[in-house]
């Protein structure tokens, strides 16, 4: 091996970015005229193989373009796109099957909850359905006490007072309907003497 080659074949590390400059400058110089003129060479070849890639790469990504205009693709076509794909893919993996099958286990145990709970307010309400009925049987009883025929007769008084003489032992709803329609009352005999 010449020279020249060992050069480029040598192993020194390239100082990094705010590494110390006496060092950059120190490995210059231990190379020869000769190898600093070949690594500048091959330093200007690497820039214009950069540059070149970097043109073709422009080229192609107008192409591309191109090509998706004349198929009619747009940004929100390939965004639709790239989402379905990574939606696809997330739905691939192990830890998505995972979290559906727990979640899915999930809905059934809840809805099983919630059927329960109905059942319960179901016979709750059916429970207080059947207490209503029992109620509502038990109301001629009621009628019937002596409680109940003091306040229909008391009624009763107040309705002739206000609306007329009506014979006794009318329908107690008669006597509210009557009472809730009508007219003002009269004045009693007290309330007249006392007003000027």
């Amino acid at each position: 091996m010449d020279r020249g080659e060992q050069g480029l074949l040598r192993t020194d590390p390239v100082p990094e970015e705010g590494e110390d400059v006496a060092a950059t400058i120190s490995a210059t110089e231990t190379l020869s005229e000769e190898e600093q003129e070949e690594l500048r060479r091959e330093l200007a070849k690497v820039e214009e193989e950069i540059q070149t890639l970097s043109q073709v790469l422009a080229a192609k990504e107008k192409h591309l373009a191109e090509i998706k205009r004349k198929l009619g693709i747009n940004s929100l076509q390939e965004l639709k796109q790239n989402i379905a794909k990574g939606w696809q893919d997330v739905t691939a993996t192990s830890a998505y099957k995972k979290t559906s099958e727990t979640l899915s286990q999930a809905g059934q145990k809840a809805s099983a909850a919630f059927s329960s709970v109905g059942s319960v307010i179901t016979k709750k309400l059916e429970d207080v359905n059947i207490r209503s009925i029992q109620h509502s049987i038990s109301m001629p009883a009621m009628r019937n006490s002596p409680t109940f025929k003091s306040f229909e007769e008391k009624v009763e008084n107040l309705k002739s007072k206000v609306g007329g003489t009506k014979p006794a032992g009318g329908d107690f709803g008669e006597v509210l309907n009557s009472t809730a329609n009508a007219s003002a009352p009269e004045p009693l005999p007290e309330q007249t003497q006392a007003s000027p």
